[in-house]
């Protein structure tokens, strides 16, 4: 008579451990982005150049919260880093704020534009919601064409940097960089961990199937809004931020060109991914950079390029490379 085997299983990893993989990487290639950004301008990078990628790099992130995790699709965030572009610049110039009162000036009228915009698409869903946003941004642009604090085309100019907390000189090149550099890892954080909370959970859930979501007894609409609202914000502290580093205020940052291409960053960077905006948002300022000698042709190659990179990567650079590792470990 056979005798029966017994066999002896490994024991399962707890579900705790399985969580604490992806936090440990995270952390890991967090800092060691930081620490690549902090020593950048020291290595032959012009601060100017990664200021303006870090900034975009944040709007990005912002957008992708919406997009990425809400699965809400704005054809008019540029409203809102104009709107904090324009309002941080006249606060600074005109009112004589410094910059912190002057940026967090330009994030509140940007998170009120956010709420009262947010209260009328979340009303409706897919392309109305889409064409919604953009009627609103371009509502916003008209209205800054013709105010006169925005000086028409030519924009609020000469805007003074002066002193953060009244000790930094943002005069300085380097200075003014760090400052852009915490105020995007402070931004890209936040956006991390609101992701993976209990609030981050419900709005992936409503992305992925809302009536489920209702039927389990969340307010989907208001999710939602928050989402909006907090995407605006978030929109809104790099367009104001950008205001004090470029010392000017100007109808691009408003323009429905600028809402195009924050889709394009998310996009081609990895659409529901935490480094993916950024990936997309340093390719896309590093493209116009570098290419900028072929003039109008640049906005072709960056077609291009695209174009290339949606039927190369599917689910973005980011998203293909993190494809790619799980199929690896799986192996």
């Amino acid at each position: 008579m056979a005798t029966p085997q017994t066999t002896i299983d490994s024991p399962p990893v707890a579900p705790a451990t399985l969580a604490r993989e992806p936090s440990r990487g995270f952390a890991i290639a967090t800092v060691i982005f930081a620490v690549a950004l902090a020593i950048a301008p020291h290595v032959g990078f012009y601060p100017v150049f990664l200021m303006k990628a870090l900034c975009f790099a944040l709007f990005a992130c912002a957008f992708n919260l919406l997009l990425g995790f809400g699965g809400l699709l704005s054809f008019g965030h540029a409203m809102f880093l104009g709107t904090a572009s324009y309002v941080s610049a006249h606060a600074a110039k005109v009112w004589g704020f410094p910059p912190e009162l002057a940026i967090l000036s330009g994030t509140l009228v940007a998170t009120a534009l956010g709420i009262v915009t947010g209260a009328l698409a979340i009303r409706r869903q897919g392309i109305y919601f889409a064409m919604i946003t953009l009627a609103m941004a371009q509502m916003i642009f008209f209205y800054y064409l013709q105010a006169p604090f925005t000086h028409g085309e030519d924009g609020i100019q000469a805007v003074p940097r002066g002193r953060m907390f009244g000790v930094i000189d943002l005069a300085d090149p380097l200075a003014m960089y760090y400052t852009v550099l915490v105020i995007f890892l402070a931004g890209f954080l936040l956006i991390y961990r609101v992701v993976h909370s209990p609030f981050g959970d419900v709005l992936k859930a409503i992305r992925d199937n809302e009536p489920r979501a209702i039927s389990l007894g969340y307010d989907a609409q208001l999710f939602k809004l928050l989402a909006f609202v907090l995407s605006a914000a978030l929109a809104g502290l790099a367009g104001a931020t950008k205001a004090i580093v470029f010392q000017l205020a100007s109808l691009t940052d408003v323009q429905w060109q600028m809402s195009g291409e924050v889709v394009l960053m998310t996009l081609l960077g990895g659409m529901g991914t935490i480094f993916g905006p950024v990936v997309g948002a340093f390719a896309i300022i590093s493209i116009e950079n570098y290419f900028a000698r072929f003039g109008e042709w640049v906005t072709v190659l960056t077609g291009a390029i695209f174009v290339v990179c949606v039927l190369a990567f599917r689910r973005g650079i980011v998203g293909e490379l993190a494809a790619w590792w799980s199929r690896r470990r799986r192996a």
